[in-house]
């Protein structure tokens, strides 16, 4: 398992390195481990390796290993949420960054107020508004924020996207900037419930170029994982 720690140390001084480029403290950027179908062992040892916030997709991931890994950690809920799901992790996940419907926020909402807690969570924008993709439109994410806004149990703590796949990762620099004029035009409307802290962009293939379009909080599996069996 020694290349989980030769990755993450490479990740961080890459880090490191594009945030001096671009006049940045690399102290700003949260790096997520994306551990979707890693076994709790491997887990457990990046976060040894100083790991303290790991994403997953899956709902049932999370509940399979939040019994067998380290308590010293932050887990996030990255991929797409079904309303039916919630109840199960309200009170174990950090942040929600994938909310993307008034349904899905009323749930997260009534569940977060049963549990007497505030939730954080991110929205999603489809930025690309590719098909194969959840989240909602760029223009429609101020009147999306200023309509669940409002809920008492929710707190709006950024945005979230996904770009487009490209073996060139420069060609999805204009989804990370447009991303990032919305989040600044969101942070300046001071909506209630609403504190734009995270702009959550930028995985293994684009992660340099989301960090010097101003993401904060990026999201990171391959690169130090490995290349893993998506079919499970």
């Amino acid at each position: 398992m020694d290349d989980i720690r030769v990755n993450i140390n490479e990740i961080k001084e890459d880090i490191n390195r594009i945030c001096q480029k671009c006049n940045r403290n690399p102290e700003e950027i949260t790096l997520i481990a994306v551990s979707k179908t890693v076994d709790a062992d491997r887990i457990n040892h990046a976060i040894d390796c100083g790991i303290s916030n790991l994403g997953e997709n899956k709902v049932q991931e999370i509940m399979d290993k939040y019994d067998l890994v380290s308590k010293n950690v932050n887990w996030h809920l990255i991929g797409h949420l079904q309303t039916n799901k919630v109840k199960y992790i309200i009170d174990k996940v950090e942040l929600i960054h994938s909310v993307d419907s008034i349904k899905l926020a009323e749930e997260i909402n009534k569940r977060a107020q049963k549990n007497n807690i505030i939730k954080d969570v991110l929205v999603q924008i489809n930025v690309a508004e590719e098909d194969t993709k959840f989240g909602i439109s760029i223009d429609e994410a101020v009147d999306f924020v200023k309509s669940i806004s409002g809920f008492d149990n929710i707190r709006i703590m950024g945005l979230m996207t996904i770009a487009p796949y490209d073996p060139d990762p420069e060609k999805v620099r204009p989804v990370f900037r447009r991303l990032k004029e919305k989040f600044s035009e969101l942070a300046q409307m001071h909506l209630p419930n609403t504190f734009m802290k995270y702009l959550s962009m930028g995985m293994s293939n684009d992660y340099s170029i989301a960090i010097e379009e101003g993401s904060n909080m990026i999201r990171i599996g391959t690169a130090i994982f490995g290349k893993r069996n998506y079919m499970k």
